[in-house]
């Protein structure tokens, strides 16, 4: 079973892939609200509702609410 080769070729411009489906899969089907964003705990994307900002190393960082084991068995239910 062989796949078949998928040829790419980079347009005019260098920065997209003629084969390659544009997107991402993270990116939200309307509104920027919702869409999602990684923990910068544990790196899991989860919906902007489910995070807060924390001040990590300084800075504000996104991290799961209330935490990220909270958030991980709120999710299988």
């Amino acid at each position: 079973m062989a796949k078949d080769d998928v040829k790419t070729t980079i347009e005019a411009d260098g920065l997209r892939y003629r084969s390659k489906a544009p997107g991402s899969p993270f990116s939200a089907n309307g509104s920027f609200g919702a869409a999602t964003m990684s923990c910068f705990l544990c790196g899991k994307h989860r919906p902007r509702s489910q995070l807060m900002s924390r001040k990590l190393l300084g800075r504000s960082q996104s991290v799961c609410s209330p935490s990220c084991k909270e958030a991980d068995a709120a999710s299988k239910i």
